[in-house]
């Protein structure tokens, strides 16, 4: 199902959209009380709607039931940004520019770890490679969360982590997911 935001940006005809302008989307998207209402939540998994993001980004509408995440992954190429609507979110990332290929497994050195808390109305953008994780660490409320990435998703690489180690385990092609 693709849905079309009631509150969209104004992004420049045939321009690609910036940080900034998915993060604008993401905020007023979030904003929409009845699209966001609109969610069906699975208390048992994440849920998902598509949206109409700005400038031919793939935008999504998610559901996270208490206790679920992501685990460590990537956006490849694309920009994005998200941003909690209701609920909180806990995202881990990685303050460091990773080798795009050619690599199974990195040692990470201490200082490259960051941690942020996104209650309702806090969100962030990123930029290509942009690794982490995010969850909803409640144990009795779920959290609703917009995203936008442009380019649309070209792939995304997951990754497993036991301390400093980090591990390639898969990548995923929007066929995967869609």
């Amino acid at each position: 199902m693709s849905v079309s935001p009631s509150a969209t940006p104004s992004v420049s005809s045939g321009a690609a959209p910036t940080q900034a302008d998915l993060y604008d989307f993401v905020r007023r998207t979030a904003a929409d009380a009845e699209l966001i209402d609109s969610l069906p939540l699975d208390p048992e998994g994440r849920t998902w709607v598509r949206l109409d993001g700005p400038g031919g980004s793939e935008a999504w509408l998610i559901g996270w039931p208490p206790g679920t995440g992501t685990g460590w992954h990537d956006h490849a190429d694309s920009l994005g940004a998200f941003l909690t609507a209701s609920g909180e979110l806990k995202e881990n990332s990685l303050a460091a520019r990773l080798p795009t290929d050619g690599w199974k497994t990195l040692e990470l050195t201490e200082d490259v770890d960051r941690e942020r808390r996104l209650r309702a109305g806090q969100g962030r953008s990123f930029g290509r490679h942009h690794v982490h994780e995010v969850f909803n660490e409640s144990s009795d409320r779920p959290a609703i969360s917009v995203h936008a990435y442009y380019p649309p998703l070209p792939q995304i690489r997951r990754y497993s982590r036991s301390g400093p180690i980090l591990r390639l385990e898969q990548v995923e092609r929007p066929e995967d997911w869609q």
